[in-house]
């Protein structure tokens, strides 16, 4: 457990958490499974790229272009060794977890065929839902739901009954975005490899949670976004198994993913580069390195130990509100993310007086309607905890509520 000194020198490193609201209230902010904030070493990178590196990549061989090169690989390698993937072609920069998870939609759409099968639950972001119903629309395949139970767990009997030798993909969150709740995802990696269905796992919530390991895993896909893990924005990572990756197509075409180009035919590149069309956010991937170094100096055990004691404790402190409900409450593999609503209050009237209180929540559909729609409800509060979070502002959190409640009347 971290001391009180040792969260002060962390979020130190937070320029934007020194910041008052209308000079008054501090910035307490629990919004960081939207995103987080970037320490100072982030910030500054991106400052430094275009002070000393900016220059296009893969292609000029002059000094600048051979530098920018080397430093967003390096970078690629460094996330290879995050997660523990065998090899650094296994890492291709996207925009983010949305468009991985489209540009494998897009990519395995060729081997998709009439009557076959793709797995999602019914616990998912729409970035995991939308691509898969387009995908089945156009091949005539059938999309298939994992039920929840009231707890929002997976039952995994009833993803045995669903699955069959016809499902080509099975696409699940590591982490829900909603519940906070750790999936089985070994275990449904290993079920469907049993059946030769594809695996991608959506990391999005996982990636600044906890320890990754590809080689444990065994997943075929996995993906994730800088932003939500301290890096900046528009930039993430699709991770494929590389016999997979050589197998399948590109989904958008351009300059450096080709290696010959004529009228009459073209051949792409080797991976990653097949996937990467056009110019990267070279800025934002040096930039993500250096989040990447923040939380390895942290240790990334480290962090998941304490975001749990933060759950636990915010979980303890809001079950004495009265009239609260949170979705996934029992769950003992909950982590960094609360969700809930109180009776006879709007999530969003609450979530606008925790904002004039400075606390920055999140209220909505949370981009997962169908598990709004499980609950029985239009919306939620979200509450989601970063390294920087502290028991006070949990506390204060607490006072919050209770106070907003004494405002609504209820």
């Amino acid at each position: 457990m971290f001391s009180r000194k040792e969260i002060k020198e962390i979020r130190n490193q937070f320029p934007i958490l020194k910041k008052k609201i209308d000079s008054v209230n501090p910035i307490i902010y629990i919004d960081n499974a939207a995103t987080t904030h970037k320490p100072i070493q982030v910030i500054e990178a991106s400052e430094y790229f275009y002070s000393n590196i900016n220059s296009n990549v893969h292609r000029g061989v002059h000094f600048l272009g051979r530098k920018a090169t080397i430093s967003i690989e390096d970078v690629r390698k460094k996330i290879q060794k995050f997660i523990v993937a065998k090899y650094p072609s296994e890492i291709l920069f996207t925009k983010g977890t949305t468009e991985s998870i489209n540009l494998v939609a897009s990519s395995i759409g060729n081997l998709i065929k009439n009557g076959d099968e793709i797995i999602i639950s019914h616990a998912e972001h729409h970035s995991n839902i939308v691509p898969w119903q387009n995908i089945c629309k156009n091949k005539k395949s059938i999309l298939k739901i994992i039920p929840i139970n009231k707890n929002g767990f997976i039952d995994i009997k009833i993803f045995k009954s669903l699955i069959s030798k016809k499902t080509k993909i099975v696409s699940i969150n590591h982490i829900s975005n909603v519940l906070g709740i750790i999936n089985p995802i070994k275990k449904i990696i290993d079920i469907s490899h049993e059946y030769g269905a594809w695996v991608l796992i959506d990391g999005a919530q996982a990636a600044p949670n906890v320890c990754l390991n590809m080689q444990d895993l065994d997943t075929d896909f996995y993906v994730f976004s800088a932003h939500k893990m301290y890096g900046p924005t528009g930039i993430g990572i699709l991770y494929g198994k590389k016999k997979i990756l050589e197998k399948i197509s590109p989904y958008q075409f351009g300059g450096e993913m080709i290696k010959n180009v004529s009228f009459t035919k073209t051949t792409y590149s080797t991976i990653p580069f097949k996937f990467e069309a056009g110019t990267p956010n070279i800025e934002g991937i040096f930039s993500w390195g250096k989040a990447i170094n923040f939380i390895e100096k942290i240790g990334i055990l480290n962090i998941q130990f304490y975001k749990k004691k933060l759950t636990e404790y915010a979980l303890k402190r809001l079950n004495n509100i009265s009239g609260i409900t949170i979705y996934g409450n029992d769950s003992l593999e909950k982590l960094s993310i609360i969700s809930f609503n109180i009776k006879n209050i709007h999530f969003f009237d609450l979530g606008s007086i925790l904002d004039r209180l400075g606390i920055a929540v999140r209220t909505g559909h949370l981009c997962a309607q169908p598990l709004m729609n499980f609950f029985n409800v239009l919306g939620m509060i979200r509450v989601s905890f970063a390294i920087y979070n502290t028991f006070d502002e949990i506390d204060y959190l607490f006072e919050s509520i209770l106070k907003a409640k004494k405002i609504l009347k209820f």
